[in-house]
């Protein structure tokens, strides 16, 4: 006959243990299962903000680009740096005049 001892062993295995390991693997397969869903839910999340913060970017640099910078304004600008650069260059061309030729590097103008 089988000693009491090993049949209480047997017994607490079977009715305890087995079913505490499968209870905290089921606990543990449900907590990773649960982490998924939540990260796919904030990537979700995530993405859609992403697009709509795009979407707003997208219009708010048309609406400043429309808004603040009209074509009449920028052909002024434009005009404006224009006649200061042909003012410069007038002026470097007086002073180069003005100074006489040049010696090149090999003593010659």
């Amino acid at each position: 006959m089988q000693d009491p001892w090993t049949l209480n062993i047997i017994w607490w295995i079977t009715v305890v243990e087995i079913p505490a390991l499968a209870g905290l693997f089921w606990l543990g397969w449900r907590n990773h299962r649960d982490a998924e869903d939540a990260i796919d839910d904030a990537r979700h999340e995530f993405e859609t903000g992403l697009t709509y913060l795009r979407e707003r970017l997208a219009g708010y640099k048309l609406e400043v680009a429309k808004s603040y910078a009209s074509i009449p304004y920028l052909k002024e600008v434009e005009r404006r740096l224009t006649s200061h650069l042909v003012r410069i260059e007038n002026k470097l061309d007086g002073s180069i005049a003005r100074s006489g030729p040049r010696l090149g590097p090999g003593g010659a103008s």
